[in-house]
């Protein structure tokens, strides 16, 4: 199962205090709109996204069908296969991707230890 790029997605009180502070550790904005309240902000390989009003709390994100640069993969595991076996494992989910459909659609789940798990293809 390739469960795509991989990025933390942090809620945030205040977009332009975060993105200043996480500029200080050597981020660059590498996509988002910041009138929007979210960026996607890169370190080397590393990725975090800034949502301010979007999330309860910080979310762990794999993206099917992208590699860390948001670029397509030619090959990946779509979303509702992703979800098809993880139902057969018996995981619980938070929401679910319409399994009728094709292209983007996402679902969550929730790891023992109550940290949220976004599941979000984009292709």
């Amino acid at each position: 199962m390739k469960l795509g790029a991989f990025s933390v997605s942090l809620a945030v009180k205040d977009i332009h205090v975060s993105k200043a502070f996480y500029e200080n550790l050597g981020f660059t904005v590498f996509h988002g709109e910041i009138d929007q309240n979210w960026l996607i902000m890169k370190n080397g390989e590393t990725i975090i996204g800034l949502f301010q009003g979007m999330f309860e709390g910080n979310l762990l994100t794999f993206n099917p069908g992208w590699n860390q640069d948001a670029q397509p993969l030619e090959s990946f595991t779509d979303v509702r296969d992703i979800q098809k076996k993880l139902k057969g494992e018996n995981v619980a989910f938070s929401t679910e991707a319409d399994e009728t459909t094709k292209g983007p659609a996402s679902f969550s789940i929730t790891d023992p230890d109550g940290n949220v798990i976004l599941i979000d293809q984009h292709v």
